[in-house]
């Protein structure tokens, strides 16, 4: 398999999957601002949007959307417990994380990543909210060590990917995003105890964002 990412863009997060679950993978860099992989591919060729995460199977099969992806990596090794069996109440509420994931945390992210682009208007109404969704996620991680409770989740690599574009230095002389931990003290053990996983450490190495 192969995987196209940008360095600490949100395909960090099947990246982490990947290493969670020992699998073999061959990367794939993409130049975020040239959109021109490695070997010297047009990315848009291969990804309509120019959009990353993509997955390439073995068969030439391409798969897009993080949330689809890190599902379909967990479901190689169910073992993992990174996603619940299908079927189950608690594969809908990992898909439920996902989806509020994709939709609140990442997508509330990108006027701040792009405030150039989106200007003053886009930040000073894009943060509010996004701080609004963090200080909700504090309250749920509550009495718990992650997302779902006790159980490591790929919610949980999702998060991660996201929740450091507001706590990198690597970030910071590039994006100004400022979304830090305040009075979030739930939200601040857990993402201690998610850098300090291995296959987090790892990721972050491989991609180059230590």
């Amino acid at each position: 398999m192969k995987l196209y990412y940008i360095p600490g863009a949100c395909s960090l997060s099947p990246h982490i999957v990947f290493n969670e679950l020992g699998l073999d993978v061959t990367l794939a860099k993409v130049d975020y601002k040239t959109h021109e992989t490695e070997d010297g591919r047009d990315f848009f060729e291969l990804s309509p949007f120019g959009y990353v995460p993509l997955l390439e199977l073995d068969d030439g099969t391409r798969l897009c959307e993080g949330p689809a992806i890190v599902q379909y990596l967990a479901d190689m090794k169910p073992e993992s417990n990174l996603a619940p069996a299908n079927g189950t109440i608690d594969r809908y509420r990992l898909q439920e994380w996902l989806s509020f994931l994709t939709s609140e945390i990442h997508k509330g992210f990108i006027p701040l990543l792009y405030a150039r682009l989106a200007g003053k208007y886009g930040v000073e109404t894009a943060k509010p909210k996004l701080e609004k969704r963090y200080a909700w996620l504090n309250e749920k991680l509550a009495g718990r060590d992650y997302l779902m409770g006790d159980t490591y989740t790929v919610a949980d690599a999702y998060l991660y990917s996201l929740t450091q574009w507001g706590q990198a230095e690597w970030l910071e002389s590039v994006y100004k995003t400022d979304i830090h931990f305040d009075g979030l003290e739930n939200l601040r053990t857990w993402y201690l105890r998610m850098r300090e996983r291995p296959a987090v450490r790892k990721s972050l190495d491989t991609e180059g964002l230590r």
